[in-house]
């Protein structure tokens, strides 16, 4: 009895014929592979505990602070993200934010991309790419240091 083939070769070394990443010419694994849910989970509770410590220190933390300390949290995100590519959460976790095209990520990615992770629904909804929908609107990946 003859043995069926896969129509597409797997991977070289793992198996996987695709994987988060792929169509958007990223690796696998290492440096500039797409940053896994683990990883990008971990960075936004420090990046929501960064803000809530803040909140908590200028004393708007609470029931009332809520939208403060939201506002903190979009504030830093923006700031580090266009400063040091990356918000404080995902540089701990070794992650970084790019353009897709490549360049400078510049301010306007990091505003529009924080502005649909506050609303949240966008972050939940990934696109075939891999990528949350915040990040496909801002035209941004999160990737691997």
């Amino acid at each position: 009895m003859a043995r069926s083939t896969p129509s597409t070769p797997p991977a070289a070394g793992s198996g996987r014929t695709e994987w988060p990443g792929k169509v958007l010419g990223l690796p696998e694994s290492g440096p500039r592979s797409m940053g896994s849910f683990g990883r990008r989970f971990l960075g936004l509770v420090i990046d929501w505990a960064l803000a809530s410590l803040v909140s908590l220190v200028i004393g708007t933390y609470g029931a009332a602070g809520n939208f403060v300390t939201l506002g903190i949290f979009a504030a830093l995100q923006v700031l580090f993200i266009a400063l040091l590519s990356g918000s404080f959460g995902h540089l701990c976790v070794g992650l970084r934010v790019v353009p897709i095209r490549g360049g400078y990520v510049g301010v306007w990615r990091p505003a529009v991309r924080t502005l649909l992770l506050c609303i949240v629904i966008p972050a939940l909804i990934h696109a075939k790419d891999g990528r949350p929908l915040h990040d496909g609107a801002a035209g941004t990946v999160l990737v691997r240091r």
